[in-house]
């Protein structure tokens, strides 16, 4: 299954907004109702038990009876997830700073699309279909809004077959920042840095308080980079049989100075999307340790003297081993992660003996 998000026109706002205004009263509800009784009986409320306190709610908030038991499974979902007694409070308020995006689950049951329209119960909402809707079977969704107050429909479907990749090389990747990916044959992907081009636009509309320029730049730079890892993630999902990828881990690196940095790569990200298209054209995909991967010379597979260590010599970037081979840091980086990748592909495969 994937999801397919696509955008509503924007005549149709003004009634998605009412929707999700009584969505938020009815999370509210079911919240409240659920902290109540863990306090009073000491057990969470299942969405089962919930349903029957919104039995005939429908009726009264103008909402499909499959959408107010999506709100609870959801609740119950996130409660669990975050280890919570209670979740946050739902803002219906534009006015106010804390407000919450605009959010409306459903059920497939509850939902159909005809003609480039997705009709919710008496509502017809009409979208720029750019997927072809009709050749998927739609299995469930929600309405979003993002913070330029811009309606979208996010829609779970059966994937159709897709075509297998043809690529025969395997490539180990080395994600960092000066590079969002370095790999073991030679490729480099880029880091355009999208946030560092329209920092000082984003500084002087923040001056400004120009809310909706400042919107507007947050979502180009995030669409930007979106695109910019969606295409490199699939050409080589395209060209290669196997992808092994170190094991970087973004959560840590935004606890240090290079937060902003890290953010703007999105390595994590492009690291996401690398598995799940794998997946879906049958490419292996493995993650390793990519520990000491920097300095192990890639040729005598050894730890020498010249090799550059932590932190201290990240300016290093050219280095020569004692064994006479010269090395580029990342590149020689991305062939040691490929070379674990194939140890661990030789360990995982198991022999049969014959009878």
């Amino acid at each position: 299954m994937k999801t397919l998000k696509l955008r509503i026109k924007d005549r149709h706002y003004k009634a998605l907004d009412q929707l999700a205004s009584e969505v938020n009263f009815v999370w509210n509800y079911v919240n409240d109702l659920s902290f109540k009784h863990l306090k009073r009986k000491g057990e969470f409320l299942s969405s089962y038990d919930i349903d029957k306190y919104t039995k005939g709610a429908s009726k009264e908030c103008g909402l499909h009876s499959q959408i107010i038991q999506a709100i609870s499974a959801e609740l119950v979902t996130r409660r669990k997830q975050f280890k919570k007694a209670k979740l946050k409070w739902r803002v219906s308020n534009k006015k106010l700073a804390r407000r919450s995006l605009g959010w409306i689950p459903f059920k497939k049951v509850a939902i159909k699309y005809a003609d480039g329209f997705v009709q919710y119960g008496k509502h017809q909402f009409k979208i720029w279909d750019s997927y072809g809707l009709s050749q998927y079977s739609i299995k469930t969704g929600s309405f979003v809004e993002d913070a330029r107050g811009r309606w979208y429909v996010c829609l779970v479907v059966d994937s159709p077959k897709t075509e297998k990749s043809t690529g025969t090389k395997a490539i180990g990747i080395d994600l960092g920042l000066k590079d969002i990916a370095t790999c073991s044959d030679g490729t480099v992907i880029s880091n355009p840095k999208f946030y560092r081009q329209y920092e000082q636009k984003l500084g002087i509309a923040q001056r400004a308080k120009n809310k909706k320029c400042v919107r507007a730049l947050h979502a180009k730079i995030a669409n930007s980079r979106k695109d910019h890892l969606h295409k490199a993630s699939t050409e080589l999902v395209r060209e290669n049989a196997l992808i092994v990828v170190g094991d970087l881990s973004a959560k840590k690196l935004v606890k240090t100075k290079m937060a902003k940095s890290v953010l703007d790569a999105s390595f994590s990200a492009l690291k996401t999307m690398l598995k799940y298209k794998c997946e879906n054209a049958g490419v292996m995909f493995e993650e390793v340790n990519e520990r000491f991967t920097t300095q192990i010379c890639s040729c005598c597979g050894e730890i020498t003297a010249s090799s550059p260590k932590g932190r201290a010599d990240l300016r290093i970037r050219v280095w020569e081993c004692e064994c006479g081979s010269v090395n580029q840091r990342d590149l020689n980086s991305a062939k040691n992660i490929l070379a674990l990748g194939h140890k661990r592909l030789e360990v995982g495969i198991t022999l049969l003996s014959g009878g």
